[in-house]
């Protein structure tokens, strides 16, 4: 690739990053978070920015190792020497998509219903079905669209800490008060960690970062910090404004966080500025999972009609297809809560996986060149992944029987897809 494509930037970068972790998952789950934790749901924001920083600075470490890989399957593929490990974790990856399409579009069903009566999962239902048509036509994408979307999304965030901070509580608030207790605080934890996924695909475009060896990691853990920090200052705003009982009820929280404090203008805008926020992760999603299938069926990892391209929109139709029909089906679920922490447990077992990746690399390839090397090692043993690892093992064992039941059927599922096209001789020396 010529270096007249590294046009990506620390600045750019990082604001890809944000953009990336921003999206629409804050709009969409503060009010169950407020359910499980009450007011000390800070405490499980700051608790998702620990563990997303440990697994940012272990994507760190493997991106400046591996600056032109492709990401979650190579890191783990090279660390484990193991094909197969390798595909559980991108065929994880490629079903989050999926996941991730169902419930932020669930949460565009709850903004909606602020302008038309229609219940949420028709309303989601309908979103993934124009989306998909959008992606059957095709998109594309641009710097500065994502920029402008990061901003807006930002915008909204930022009018609700102001809010927050400008306006006196009616009461005195106890910042610690948990309805439930320490249980409580790490449910909802686990579920808003949902809300700090996506810094892990700031390893995709490694090729069209300037200097990536240097750049990924510092933007990565840059983007962390900055939406952790944005993220906790909305958790102390919105109780300010509205006590956690309300927050829990809203099927729109922020949006009317914005109108208790502004009244009916306040929740008109926050409203369409989670729609606008929604409805293009949706779409980003839809794109980003078909190309997924796309890109795993031309390297031979999944069956070869996902890779057939229309010959008019010159899209992955079938891949197209395949996204709308699997999106449609977990909207159906209506749970916002069991489907994103279907996705949250999805996440885990893959920053479980990058985590040790950091760990086993250390002394099966000590000899490599590592132009960043996660903090605080002994030796060469380095001690944040292993508390990343053991904080994402620890999260893995807090979901309900029915999310773990659904993510070990999806790693079986990969896994008897893995094996039937491995007997059927469709992988690659690569794969």
């Amino acid at each position: 690739m010529s270096e007249l494509t590294r046009h990506m930037g620390l600045f750019h970068l990082t604001m890809y990053g944000v953009g990336l972790i921003l999206g629409a998952g804050i709009y969409v789950l503060i009010g169950e978070a407020a359910g499980f934790a009450g007011n000390s749901m800070w405490i499980s924001f700051l608790l998702g920015a620990i563990v997303a920083l440990f697994a940012g600075l272990s994507y760190s470490e493997l991106s400046a190792l591996y600056p032109k890989a492709a990401a979650e399957y190579t890191f783990v593929k090279n660390a484990f020497k193991s094909h197969f490990f390798g595909f559980i974790i991108g065929w994880l990856t490629a079903i989050t998509s999926i996941i991730v399409a169902a419930t932020v579009a669930l949460g565009f069903g709850g903004y909606l219903t602020k302008f038309v009566d229609l219940p949420i999962t028709i309303g989601a239902i309908l979103l993934i079905g124009i989306l998909s048509i959008v992606n059957f036509i095709g998109i594309k994408e641009s710097a500065w669209a994502n920029t402008i979307f990061a901003l807006i999304t930002a915008g909204g965030l930022v009018l609700i800490i102001f809010l927050g901070f400008t306006i006196e509580p009616v009461e005195s608030i106890d910042y610690f008060e948990a309805p439930n207790g320490i249980t409580g605080i790490i449910l909802a934890f686990v579920l808003i960690f949902f809300a700090f996924i996506g810094f892990e695909d700031m390893a995709n475009v490694a090729e069209e970062v300037k200097r990536p060896k240097k750049t990924i990691p510092r933007a990565i853990i840059l983007s962390v910090v900055i939406t952790g920090v944005i993220y906790i200052l909305v958790s102390f705003s919105v109780i300010r404004i509205l006590n956690w009982e309300e927050l829990a009820a809203s099927s729109a929280p922020l949006a009317d966080v914005a109108q208790s404090a502004l009244g009916i203008n306040g929740s008109i805008t926050l409203s369409l500025i989670a729609l606008f926020a929604t409805a293009s992760t949706v779409l980003i999603t839809l794109v980003a999972g078909a190309r997924i299938l796309y890109g795993m069926a031309k390297s031979n990892s999944l069956p070869q009609f996902f890779a057939r391209i229309h010959p008019k929109t010159k899209t992955p139709w079938i891949a197209v297809v395949a996204i709308l029909i699997t999106s449609v089906g977990f909207a159906f679920v209506g749970d916002i809560v069991i489907i994103a922490n279907i996705v949250v447990f999805a996440v885990v077992i893959t920053f479980a996986a990058i985590n040790l990746a950091v760990i086993v690399l250390r002394y099966t390839e000590p000899v490599l060149e590592r132009p960043f090397k996660v903090p605080i090692n002994v030796g060469k043993f380095p001690i944040l992944p292993l508390f990343g690892f053991g904080t994402t093992v620890y999260m893995a064992l807090q979901f309900e029987f029915e999310v773990v039941l659904v993510g070990v059927a999806i790693i079986g599922i990969g896994s008897v897809l893995y094996f039937i096209l491995k007997k059927q001789n469709n992988f690659t020396n690569g794969i």
